[in-house]
């Protein structure tokens, strides 16, 4: 094959059976050990509870997540053609989603993140900079040769270096014209970026989950309310603040929430606080995040309230944390309704 990328083919799903949500970003593995502390950096061996080895990366986290909620997911993502690579595509294949869009890239590392896990269930990652993670390229997203879908996600803005402001724009945009509800995740700002610096592509977001520290680095502000609205005056159509054990933080734009179909519903209340569920002692919190967009995003396209959404989204994350690995423990729907009991 040379340097030649070839695309996957997936045996479930072809590039043009029609999907629910098309997800954009990394598909990795993460090998968590824990629980550590800053001690293991003075010892020459150091034994924990576990070390294991599972898929992981935001899209890939994303994509399994709503495929177990019942949703048809296309994965637009690379990773290397060697063993990581495979054992990732095999888990796709497993979980139903449609890896059409997956491009294996002879020569590239897959990558591989090695997670340190506190006490606490916080952890800190090892990542390898030429691995697939940071390799992602806004080339391979082409709207219009996309198998059709409801919502676009971007997984993450901010890890990967080729998509640019002008390239997530670009993306945004062309979705947004498309008829796709737009939406984003967020990691944390590695040069300093700010709100105005990203300003071109948030305009054409509908939806957006960053959590509190991310949003507080990207903003220059501290307050939640703050925030929200300072990523409303960016633009953005909805902001879903991910605030940890406090829950979650709705604010919408009234003006841009009536131009998607999947607003239409939501009455006229602009802001919104969803409690977390409470009593939850954190194991691992790897994927949290990702979990909670995920059962979002399920929601949205099942049309129900902001408030809802925000319930089995709190709800999701809370049963993602109960286990190592970033998408062990959440099997099902009912897992949620459970916790919403």
């Amino acid at each position: 094959m040379g340097n030649v990328e070839k695309k996957v083919k997936n045996s479930k799903a072809g590039s043009h059976k029609a999907v629910d949500v098309v997800v954009i970003g990394a598909s990795i593995l993460d090998i968590p050990a824990g629980p550590v502390d800053a001690s293991v950096f003075g010892s020459g061996s150091h034994p924990v509870d576990a070390i294991r080895m599972y898929t992981g990366g935001d899209a890939l986290n994303e994509s399994i997540i709503l495929a177990r909620l019942g949703k048809r997911v296309h994965l637009i993502s690379r990773v290397g053609d060697d063993t990581a690579g495979r054992f990732i595509l095999e888990q796709c294949r497993r979980e139903g989603i449609d890896t059409a869009g997956v491009k294996q890239v002879p020569g590239l590392d897959t990558g591989i993140n090695l997670v340190l896990i506190s006490s606490d269930g916080e952890r800190s990652f090892v990542t390898a900079s030429g691995g697939s993670l940071r390799k992602q390229d806004p080339a391979d997203v082409v709207i219009s040769e996309l198998p059709g879908g409801k919502i676009l996600m971007l997984a993450s803005i901010f890890v990967y270096p080729m998509f640019t402001v002008r390239e997530m724009e670009r993306i945004f945009r062309e979705a947004g014209e498309a008829g796709y509800l737009v939406c984003a995740d967020m990691t944390k700002c590695k040069n300093g970026e700010t709100l105005a610096d990203i300003q071109p592509a948030l305009r054409y977001v509908d939806f957006i989950f960053p959590n509190l520290e991310e949003a507080q680095r990207v903003s220059g502000l501290t307050d939640p309310d703050q925030i929200a609205e300072a990523f409303i005056a960016a633009g953005v159509g909805t902001i879903v603040l991910k605030l940890g054990g406090e829950g979650c933080l709705i604010r919408t734009n009234p003006e841009k929430r009536s131009e998607n179909v999947f607003y239409q519903n939501y009455g006229e209340e602009s802001r919104l606080e969803i409690p977390a569920v409470p009593g939850i002692k954190p194991v691992d919190t790897t994927g949290a995040g990702d979990t909670f967009a995920a059962a979002f995003l399920s929601s949205l396209l099942e049309h129900k309230s902001l408030a809802d959404c925000g319930k089995a989204a709190n709800a999701a994350a809370s049963v993602t944390i109960s286990a190592f690995g970033a998408t062990t423990a959440l099997k099902c729907r009912e897992q949620i309704e459970e916790r919403l009991s």
